[in-house]
């Protein structure tokens, strides 16, 4: 491969980040992350993956900051805010950042598709109408609660899986693109959301009362015990299993 092309791909990651950086979107160590996993893309991958990962990239930012007052209003807000650190960059785009280095194109949109596909159900369905129902038993639950499904949330994780497919098609990818990020976006949602039901780590607030996915709760700085899951499972681990079950849709 030539020189070129993976120094062409280390400036245009370290721009992206930076400017993700200067606009608040990624801490200081998700900005360094982020330029890593957009190097090895932009260098391995070409345009196509240069573009879906930059639809993901751009899309989920600015999903994030729509209704940022509502969504931190809710009992159950995300745990860590609008930036993504270092952890978030790499439980979304690690499995893809390794499929495209051995030229598993498939893969790497599948992988990067659930990763699409989670965030815009997240981002959207916490700003959903109704209260979202529990995927495992379908009892209603508090918006933000891991595992909570609603139909504004599931059209949300096809649309953002599409976008990865598009931008992949657009950019000069194979047709089929569309096709393999729907299959393998809703495929790894669903195993996002029975990990977040069954595995996930939930821990309860002493001070506050409140259900959060923090050891320590944001909000009030109260130490939190655990409730319901396992400590290891966090938030980032679902994630990276949820890329990873992409990856394998996508080769299939």
């Amino acid at each position: 491969m030539p020189t070129r092309r993976w120094v062409a791909g280390g400036v245009l990651g370290a721009a992206v980040a930076g400017a993700a950086y200067w606009r608040r979107a990624l801490t200081f160590d998700g900005a360094i992350a982020a330029a890593v996993v957009g190097w090895i893309t932009f260098a391995r991958g070409g345009p196509p993956a240069a573009g879906a990962l930059l639809g993901f990239f751009t899309s989920s930012s600015v999903l994030s900051r729509l209704g940022q007052r509502r969504k931190q209003d809710l009992p159950q807000a995300q745990a860590k805010g609008a930036r993504r650190d270092a952890w978030q960059v790499l439980a979304n785009g690690g499995i893809a950042t390794l499929c495209i280095t051995y030229g598993q194109s498939q893969a790497f949109i599948g992988a990067l598709a659930v990763a699409a596909a989670d965030t815009w159900a997240t981002e959207l369905g916490l700003l959903a109408r109704h209260p979202p129902r529990l995927i495992t038993t379908l009892r209603t639950v508090t918006a933000g609660t891991s595992g909570g499904v609603t139909p504004e949330g599931l059209a949300a994780s096809l649309a953002g899986a599409l976008v990865v497919g598009a931008t992949w098609t657009i950019c000069g990818g194979c047709r089929r693109a569309a096709r393999t990020a729907a299959a393998a976006g809703l495929a790894g949602s669903l195993v996002d959301s029975l990990l977040g039901a069954t595995l996930q780590a939930t821990y309860a607030c002493p001070t506050c009362g409140l259900q959060t996915e923090e050891p320590v709760h944001r909000r009030c700085g109260s130490q939190t015990h655990l409730e319901h899951g396992y400590a290891w499972m966090t938030n980032d681990a679902v994630n990276a299993v949820a890329t990873l079950t992409g990856a394998i849709v996508g080769l299939l």
